[in-house]
């Protein structure tokens, strides 16, 4: 992959003679943006490289339509890092990025349709991205959709789907392993038996 530079010079003058530090950033791969993501630290990494690539970023975004920049870069308006707030057109990129199938856009767009966060909350089209977040095996996303299930939203049609992902999900966070066996304990009582079997045995 061809890498960019951003170069920041610093010039001093020592003796007459022109002393130059230079500090490089290189743009992030799409792997170690999509990383970066996963671990909520994409906006704190933009401002610990002093919002020098804001430009790649942006490019990236528009132009490259790149779904993963596309999400950096809706977060960045929406949240004003390093260039001007501008929610609207935050949540229009995080939404591109979500159409595009990233689930980490996806589960963002639920979780805020969820708790309310930037507009008004809206039960069914929360579940809508939840739901898509959770088939791409989004982990945060199944635990919200199982908390919404298990709260009476929802169709009961969709409980073995979930059941099956959450049941077969896979983490070392013991907080996260307690989360998800509480989650399929309650949604197991929604089920019949032979239903809750067949999702542990992946039939949905």
């Amino acid at each position: 992959m061809r890498l960019l530079w951003t170069i920041l010079f610093v010039f001093g003058v020592n003796q007459g003679v022109n002393a130059q530090e230079l500090r490089a950033v290189q743009i992030y791969s799409d792997n170690q943006l999509l990383d970066l993501i996963k671990e909520n630290k994409h906006l704190s990494q933009v401002v610990i490289d002093e919002c020098q690539l804001v430009q790649d970023i942006e490019a990236r975004a528009v132009k490259a339509k790149m779904p993963s920049y596309q999400f950096l870069w809706g977060d960045m308006l929406a949240y004003g890092v390093c260039i001007k707030k501008d929610i609207p057109l935050g949540l229009h990129y995080m939404k591109l990025a979500a159409d595009q199938g990233l689930a980490e856009g996806l589960e963002q767009l639920g979780r805020y349709y969820h708790v309310g966060k930037f507009m008004q909350p809206d039960m069914a089209k929360a579940i809508v991205y939840l739901r898509e977040a959770s088939n791409l095996a989004n982990l945060k996303a199944q635990l919200r959709l199982a908390k919404i299930y298990n709260q009476g939203h929802g169709s009961p049609l969709d409980y073995p789907s979930l059941y099956s992902q959450l049941h077969n999900a896979v983490t070392d966070d013991k907080s996260t392993y307690k989360q998800i066996s509480q989650a399929l304990s309650k949604l197991a009582e929604k089920m019949p038996e032979h239903v809750v079997l067949a999702a542990k045995a992946g039939k949905y």
